[in-house]
């Protein structure tokens, strides 16, 4: 073959090898949501949780089921914030489609924080916090969270909202 007519198969070739299509990452999606990593709940979190749910109760709101498609979600973001040491909601739109394909989610939010101490203070800061608040006061039925240390000793949280 001639080198110029070849180019053109070699690029054919390639792009029918590595392109993606939305059903093969819609199979995926359903894949990952059966294999999801969910760590033991740490005493913070617990505490966390329930803060939030006694704050929702007081004020009139309902109490919010955990669940642990939402924790496995919020422990991959925490985990990456450790990693970067970057406190941001970078892939947020990842992790709500997943929660959208893979545990019925019609509304999804978060909120994420950095170098709080004790359940009490994030939860207090987030309250102290218009959109943090706006999140927990939200019409949402479900939430779980992550927190994780860095080798400094510093938390980082991500505590995340869904509606089914």
């Amino acid at each position: 073959m001639k080198r110029p007519t070849l180019l053109p198969i070699l690029v054919l070739l390639c792009l029918f090898t590595f392109s993606c299509s939305t059903d093969s990452i819609d199979e995926n999606d359903n894949k990952v949501a059966s294999t999801f990593v969910v760590p033991e709940a740490k005493q913070i979190e617990i505490e966390i949780l329930e803060l939030i749910n006694e704050y929702r109760l007081t004020n009139g709101f309902s109490a919010l089921d955990n669940m642990d498609i939402i924790k496995s979600q919020a422990f991959s973001h925490t985990d990456y914030m450790v990693e970067t040491r970057d406190v941001s909601h970078h892939n947020f739109f990842q992790r709500k489609n997943y929660l959208i394909n893979n545990a019925g989610a019609t509304k999804v939010s978060e909120n994420v924080a950095y170098g709080f101490s004790s359940a009490q203070s994030v939860v207090n800061a987030w309250l102290d916090s218009p959109g943090h608040k706006e999140n927990i006061e939200g019409d949402f039925t479900d939430f779980d969270i992550s927190a994780e240390m860095d080798s400094e000793g510093r938390w980082y949280f991500t505590n995340i909202f869904l509606k089914k």
